[in-house]
């Protein structure tokens, strides 16, 4: 920490699990420091303005001593006046404020990196190729599970490439196998697959898979279950903007950067599943289809919220229709 008792970080890459690990030695070392936990607040930069940022990060608590803030996608911080601010927050934090900025991305702005010592900066790459196997062998047997090779690639086939990931899938895949088996047996792939496709959750990332395979029937369905969980439309358009603007990322790579496996995780895809559904949307989609669906996106955002809760099925569907409709209007040309 800074002298002043206040400290500063960048917490960068795509790697989550391991970031989350560093943000819990960091509670933990504010919590002993003041023998109580640190009060916590998060911002989401493109969505809090700088402003009301630097006056909650400046202003004292009357609640805490320790104090832990968070300003998630951090990139996003790019207009001078707004770098400027947050800069001067982060060259001086107040006695037992620790301010982290988290993104995916592995660098911000020149400025607000020259505003923190080097050593502060930190970027979590996701485990490479040679790790994640022995990762996940690992994890069961730490468990009192064994796996075989085959289960260990269906697990790495199934789940994101990041340790959170990885943690939380398959402790819910010893879960069912404490309920159907003896410790002693060796869950294999098709165990993997029964048990994880069973209790994987739709989101906007699975609707994006089905939207990139084509699928319309699927991305009907899917919608469906979202809009019966009781998901904000809102939400699921803003996942599937974010899906498409890494889509135009992805596109924008050569052949040879797409085969590269570091290039590809610059850019946030590293898990087979996830460079699947991309290269499969990149056979859909080009340059300008994907601009168009981006368009379209926003332009169902905004008629979402003018029409009001009886039409979102409908016009959800709508939407969905459209968006595949520009792949086949590329495929017709």
């Amino acid at each position: 920490m800074a002298k002043n008792g206040g400290a500063c970080y960048l917490f960068l890459g795509p790697e989550i699990g391991k970031k989350q690990d560093a943000i819990a030695d960091i509670r933990r070392d504010l919590e002993r420091r003041f023998n109580a936990p640190p009060e916590e607040t998060s911002f989401y930069a493109g969505e809090t303005p700088v402003t009301v940022m630097a006056a909650v990060i400046r202003n004292g608590s009357l609640f805490a001593e320790g104090r832990l803030f968070f300003i998630k996608n951090a990139e996003a911080v790019q207009k001078k006046e707004d770098v400027e601010l947050l800069a001067s927050c982060m060259a001086a934090p107040r006695d037992g404020a620790v301010l982290i900025l988290i993104s995916e991305a592995v660098s911000l702005n020149r400025n607000l990196e020259k505003a923190v010592p080097r050593e502060a900066k930190r970027i979590f790459w996701e485990l490479f190729e040679n790790e994640k196997a022995e990762w996940v062998s690992s994890f069961f047997r730490r468990g009192g599970y064994r796996i075989s090779a085959g289960g260990v690639e269906a697990v790495l086939e199934m789940v994101e490439n990041n340790t959170e990931a990885l943690r939380r899938e398959c402790s819910r895949l010893m879960f069912f196998a404490a309920a159907g088996r003896t410790a002693a047996e060796t869950i294999e792939a098709e165990d993997v697959e029964r048990w994880l496709s069973h209790t994987r959750e739709e989101s906007a990332f699975t609707l994006f898979s089905r939207i990139a395979a084509g699928d319309l029937e699927k991305s009907l369905e899917t919608m469906r279950i979202l809009l019966g969980a009781k998901e904000a439309p809102q939400a699921i358009l803003a996942g599937l903007t974010w899906c498409f603007r890494k889509l135009r990322d992805y596109l924008s790579l050569g052949p040879a950067q797409r085969a590269n496996d570091f290039e590809l995780k610059k850019i946030g895809l590293s898990s087979v599943k996830v460079r699947r559904d991309y290269t499969a949307a990149a056979e859909r989609y080009d340059s300008p289809g994907t601009d168009r669906c981006l368009s379209v996106i926003a332009e169902y955002d905004i008629r979402l919220r003018a029409g009001g809760v009886p039409l979102e099925g409908l016009l959800l569907d709508l939407f969905l229709c459209a968006i595949h409709g520009i792949a086949l209007g590329r495929a017709a040309r």
